[in-house]
């Protein structure tokens, strides 16, 4: 079998409350949780799973491949929840999104201060 990706612990300081902002973003379901996770799956089956660690949480970027159509409804969300986004990661194009790659995209901020990208396209 080759290799693919399974899950990923997502540090937050609200699991419960990390796990319901990229449920209702992403149109995902409920998953099976246990233990000090919170978990959330994606289509393909890798889980998304959200702990309250015992440290400070260090900021990760986590990217994800949206159709048109998601992208327009999740960014349609974004600007409703007064979101800032940005359409560069180094944050400076404010309140934007960018066509690059064939796509568009969107950066922002979730719940735990992770940096989040939304594309259409995938860059490769």
């Amino acid at each position: 079998m080759p290799a693919t990706f399974n899950h990923t612990i997502i540090a937050a300081e609200d699991r419960e409350e990390s796990a319901r902002f990229f449920r209702e973003l992403l149109e995902l379901s409920e998953a099976p949780s246990w233990g000090p996770f919170t978990n959330v799956q994606l289509a393909d089956g890798v889980l998304l799973q959200f702990a309250e660690p015992p440290v400070d949480i260090q900021m990760q970027h986590y990217a994800f491949l949206l159709d048109d159509e998601l992208f327009d409804r999740a960014y349609q969300r974004l600007c409703d929840r007064g979101v800032e986004h940005w359409a560069d990661p180094q944050m400076r194009r404010t309140g934007e999104i960018n066509d690059e790659h064939g796509g568009r995209g969107v950066y922002f901020k979730d719940p735990a201060g992770h940096a989040i990208e939304l594309i259409t396209r995938p860059y490769v």
